[in-house]
């Protein structure tokens, strides 16, 4: 599925806060980061956790499926992620019968949509 057309919520976002875990742990290999790609695809990563997302559009809001890996775990699950009014996301994540949490994130510096994951 792609994108709507002019779809505010496509390009890189840095997830910059959590309820279940603190600024230290998101960013302990690497930025945390979310990337909506426009082609129905993107990445999320934070922690020890990277994972490809296979994304669904409405028009302020995506819904996605994940598949990754946790300190070397495969890992799976479900979210979305909502531009909210003041320009930031909040993303719902969940483990695949495990975890449910909220992270908030910023639109990167570079909001260039590019995904590395070419399955």
């Amino acid at each position: 599925m792609t994108a709507p057309a002019g779809c505010p919520i496509i390009g890189r976002w840095r997830i910059i806060e959590a309820d279940l875990w603190d600024r230290d742990y998101l960013d302990l290999v690497a930025p945390a980061m979310l990337i909506i790609g426009d082609d129905g695809r993107g990445e999320i990563a934070f922690g020890a956790m990277q994972a490809s997302l296979d994304l669904e559009y409405s028009r302020s809001m995506v819904f996605f499926t994940w598949a990754g890996f946790d300190e070397m775990d495969d890992v799976c699950g479900s979210g979305s992620a909502e531009l909210l009014d003041d320009g930031s996301l909040e993303i719902e994540f969940a483990y695949h019968l495990g975890d449910e949490a909220t992270l908030k994130a910023q639109r990167a510096t570079s909001s260039t949509a590019r995904c590395t994951d070419q399955r």
